[in-house]
């Protein structure tokens, strides 16, 4: 190979590590929503130039639907790698993993919305993508009767997401996500016990007064 050529790969490579390195320390600076994170802070927490920044993420807009959609790249992964000793232990950890996800993305999603606004595209169909990963999961599960058949996937991450929405910390949050993951195994069928005075249950006619 010319020499001229061999440097080409080493700065697609070394602009991919900035990039990860960009998207990292954007990351942890929006996990505190205390954190003023402005583009510099981000350069300085990367540890790489503001043109190097600017290169790759031309405004906060972009760095922002960057990191968002990264986020969700990650989820739908999940939901393909994602393992359990059931199907319905294997929903319940993606489950987790989604939880951890829209907690994580909520303070990135509100900096987002005030760059853009809910009918920005990026927002349902990232929507739309996890959802799809993630069916499978919820259908492996109902088929083994491990959860109740009247709910969908829309549903059930529309909880979580109402969830992530309570103030606490994980200590606070765990037990009520715990409570209502509980929730989605199907509902015991309950049998009615005869009494001596249920004549049709007992199989045997009420007797009358005695003469």
């Amino acid at each position: 190979m010319p020499a001229h050529q061999i440097p080409a790969p080493a700065r697609r490579a070394d602009a991919e590590r900035n990039r990860h390195k960009i998207l990292a320390a954007a990351r942890a600076a929006f996990a505190d929503p205390e954190a003023e994170v402005s583009m510099a802070e981000i350069s300085r927490r990367a540890g790489v130039g503001m043109a190097t920044l600017y290169r790759n993420f031309p405004g906060r807009q972009e760095l922002l639907e960057a990191l968002y959609t990264d986020e969700v790249n990650a989820v739908c992964e999940a939901a393909e790698a994602i393992v359990g000793e059931t199907p319905g232990a294997a929903l319940v950890a993606w489950l987790h993993r989604f939880s951890a996800f829209t907690t994580s993305k909520r303070h990135i999603a509100s900096e987002l919305l005030k760059q853009t606004d809910r009918s920005n595209p990026l927002f349902e169909n990232n929507r739309t993508r996890v959802i799809t990963a993630g069916r499978p999961l919820l259908a492996a599960a109902q088929h083994a009767g491990e959860v109740r058949d009247d709910l969908t996937l829309e549903q059930i991450l529309d909880m979580i997401v109402a969830i992530a929405t309570i103030h606490g910390d994980t200590g606070y949050t765990e037990p009520i996500l715990q409570t209502a993951l509980d929730g989605l195994r199907p509902r015991a069928r309950t049998r009615r016990t005869a009494h001596p005075a249920d004549g049709e249950l007992s199989g045997t006619a009420p007797s009358g007064p005695r003469t």
